[in-house]
């Protein structure tokens, strides 16, 4: 028997949203020109400027979708999913924020209580508040429900211990999402709890990960017989598996599963081997026609979102779909550049140097590509 995936179609983008991304394209046209950040691949990981993050806030758009109420806009998803666009395509340097406005804003809104709503999502919309997620973890990989971490209720709380890895922004985190046993549970996906993690703390020991760019933003996180405080709770106790199944499904299908590599791209364009060259055309083509279909995708997946559905298998597709097509821009370009990557180059070859050192990471963070088909393959089948 064949079973299929499907996805509704997003219709053209309602007219209000082209004046939206004029203005945010004119913005960071205009921080470039001041000379105010450097377009970069990948920047959505590795770019962290904690400035950058408040002057974007200040223009309201982070923490876009948080209602008014909480300090937020009150604006659409498909709203964000542009002004989302735009970052990306520029190279901005957005990691700082990047996790607490993709995940943590709506898994506060949907999990927690009207007092970590309170505590937290003023500060995400201001770009004040950074979040780390605390998932994967040593000999456990992509499978989350391998997890070792314990959260052991006492009288005065939490007591956390454990250790997570590829952490990412931890180290200029002021809170951490924790995955963590809270008990036994014959069901692999019972048992677990999430809970929200002031930083720093004393018993919470960061450790840098360097990459083989000599680049910090992965981290060791080390809990040692931690105190939380019993409103760290996120959620019910028990829940953490579906609470995270659903962030999942925020942190996998958006546009930078696809678009990591778009600056790249876009240098690659204005060079005169493309210019003169049809067969460079026509990988270029290429390559913006599996981009838009990817981007159809990505919308509908955040349509989906938008509509209060839970698309985990659609958004592993999406991610599995995208991070392939990322690393095969940069190989594509590779092929056919002109010039030898060179990170202390013009932007071009620098951007194909960094580009190619970043690659590798593509189909493995947020759950590697082999575990994402699994998830796929266990859906349709």
């Amino acid at each position: 028997m064949e079973m299929s995936l499907t996805l509704s179609a997003v219709e053209s983008l309602p007219p209000q949203l082209s004046d939206l991304r004029a203005e945010v394209r004119a913005f960071l046209d205009h921080e470039v020109a001041e000379g105010r950040f450097v377009p970069e691949s990948d920047a959505w990981l590795s770019g962290i400027d904690l400035d950058f993050s408040r002057r974007l806030a200040d223009q309201g758009w982070v923490g876009m979708t948080i209602p008014t109420r909480y300090g937020g806009a009150g604006r659409s998803d498909l709203e964000r999913y542009v002004v989302t666009e735009e970052l990306l395509a520029a190279g901005a340097p957005v990691a700082a924020h990047w996790i607490a406005d993709r995940q943590m804003g709506p898994g506060i809104l949907r999990n927690g209580t009207e007092e970590q709503k309170i505590t937290y999502l003023p500060g995400i919309a201001r770009g004040e508040r950074y979040f780390g997620i605390g998932m994967s973890e040593p000999d456990a990989g992509s499978d989350l429900a391998a997890i070792r971490t314990r959260a052991r209720e006492t009288a005065d709380g939490w007591r956390i211990t454990g250790t997570k890895l590829w952490t990412s922004g931890a180290h200029i985190a002021t809170n951490m999402v924790l995955l963590a046993r809270t008990a036994p549970s014959d069901d692999r996906h019972g048992g677990l709890s999430q809970f929200l993690v002031d930083l720093p703390h004393p018993d919470v020991h960061i450790k840098p990960i360097i990459t083989i760019d000599g680049g910090h933003h992965f981290n060791e996180v080390v809990f040692d017989d931690a105190l939380l405080p019993g409103t760290a709770l996120l959620g019910k106790r028990g829940d953490g598996w579906r609470q995270v199944t659903q962030e999942l499904g925020n942190e996998r299908s958006g546009p930078e599963r696809i678009l990591s590599t778009l600056p790249l791209l876009r240098a690659w364009a204005r060079t005169d081997t493309v210019r003169t060259d049809p067969s460079a055309r026509a990988v270029l083509g290429a390559l913006v026609s599996r981009m838009a279909v990817l981007r159809q995708l990505s919308m509908s997946v955040a349509q989906e979102l938008a509509g209060g559905r839970n698309p985990t298998v659609e958004a592993a597709m999406v991610k599995d779909l995208g991070t392939v097509f990322e690393g095969d821009v940069v190989e594509a370009i590779r092929a056919h550049a002109d010039v030898e990557p060179d990170p202390g180059g013009d932007e071009f070859s620098s951007l194909l140097a960094k580009s190619i050192l970043h690659t590798p990471a593509f189909t493995l963070r947020g759950g590697t590509n082999e575990v994402l088909r699994s998830i796929v393959a266990k859906a349709v089948l």
